[in-house]
């Protein structure tokens, strides 16, 4: 992973807190894992920050990846301290922390700082050992992650072309369908949102994307916002379409939602929509470096408050209305920081968010429109070129 991490506020904490180190214990699934070793394997591995570097502990197998692909200025493998030996003499778990330990105290640590994530055990086993172990509560390599590099936000920017690709093949599926009998039919069968749902995984694939799931919602189950859709797609219905790709290769999500409908939905839905839209186009406006998420969430929420519809903060027990948050960071993770929320902080150039108000009732269906931006000092960079129309067009 070509980032140029910046880990001093991680590194001056630690100073701060007059601690050693830094260590993560996770497979590459972890993204602060991922994003400060450079490195991604299936199975744990260790990195450890310290006032000198960056330094992995992997095993035999990982070693030569680890080596040529990682960030890390330095590369141990596990039997550089006769792992085999330590797990035949001592078993498995007791031997683990015998290999830690001994990795730490190579690099002079004997306090150490962990994620809120780190194994329970193995902290346990290395406290055994002497070492001093303090749980890092405030997620400081989340908020380094939440400022975007130039690089990353390319690769962002790569994963919602990839994005928008998915979006056009969906679209293009609602726009030439058929209707019979209130159904969109297509090639002489029902075109269903699992049909859609495989057509866009297709295209994300052929990007270089994928995605465990997606959101292809109709009329009340787009009144859910994460029911993700099924069986056939009707006319005059709203139908919500919500893409959350990961680059296969870099890590990086994208995100965005559109909302179509064939036919003549009602005036209500057509109404909702605008409003929407118009809630949709404050947030984006409100937004620069210094705001708040709260202060862009309270954009969206007056625009649908004064349309005469319910939101969060007008009614917390709501069920209707707009009845979610107007953001997210969007990185290595699709949900990460910064929060665009009634708690949300103060919005810095280089944070990469979505924009995604909404309205939901069963009665009438769901609408949401999604774009995803980088904040900038003056305004924001739309990383998502997209037209925002109910009515789908194969242009």
């Amino acid at each position: 992973m070509n980032v140029d991490v910046d880990l001093s506020p991680l590194r001056e904490s630690l100073e701060a807190e007059g601690i050693d180190g830094y260590c993560i214990d996770a497979d590459g699934s972890d993204s602060d894992q991922r994003y400060v070793s450079g490195f991604t394997a299936p199975d744990p591995y260790q990195t450890l920050v310290t006032a000198d570097g960056v330094h992995l502990l992997v095993s035999g197998l990982e070693y030569g990846r680890a080596k040529a692909e990682s960030s890390a200025d330095s590369v141990t493998r596990r039997s550089a301290y006769d792992y085999r030996d330590l797990v035949a003499e001592h078993g498995p778990y007791e031997a683990k922390h015998r290999l830690l330990a001994a990795f730490l105290e190579d690099h002079g640590v004997d306090s150490v700082a962990v994620p809120r994530s780190f194994p329970t055990g193995t902290a346990d086993g290395l406290r055994a050992r002497g070492l001093e172990i303090t749980v890092e509560p405030e997620g400081i390599i989340e908020g380094i992650r939440a400022t975007k590099t130039e690089w990353e936000i390319e690769q962002i920017r790569a994963s919602q072309r990839a994005n928008e690709a998915a979006m056009a093949t969906a679209e293009s599926l609602l726009a030439t369908a058929d209707v019979e009998d209130g159904v969109l039919v297509s090639d002489g069968e029902p075109l269903t949102s699992e049909r859609v749902k495989t057509e866009i995984e297709i295209t994300l694939l052929r990007h270089g994307c994928g995605l465990d799931d997606t959101i292809v919602a109709c009329g009340a189950d787009g009144a859910d916002p994460h029911d993700r859709g099924s069986g056939p797609l009707e006319a005059d219905e709203l139908i919500v379409i919500d893409i959350f790709p990961r680059d296969k290769e870099t890590g990086y999500f994208a995100d965005m939602t559109r909302t179509f409908a064939r036919g003549e939905p009602s005036e209500e839905a057509r109404r909702r929509y605008e409003v929407t839209r118009e809630a949709y186009e404050a947030a984006l406006e409100a937004v620069e470096a210094g705001v708040t998420g709260a202060d862009v969430h309270d954009a969206a929420c007056d625009v649908l408050e004064t349309a005469g519809y319910e939101t969060l903060r007008s009614d917390p027990s709501t069920e209707t209305g707009f009845i979610h948050s107007t953001g997210h960071g969007v990185g290595l993770d699709i949900h990460e920081a910064p929060s665009v929320s009634p708690s949300g902080g103060e919005l810095e150039a280089g944070h990469v968010i979505s924009i995604e108000p909404g309205l939901y009732d069963p009665a009438v269906g769901g609408v949401r429109i999604e774009d995803l931006i980088v904040v900038t000092e003056d305004g924001y960079e739309n990383l998502t070129d997209y037209r925002v129309g109910l009515e789908p067009t194969t242009e």
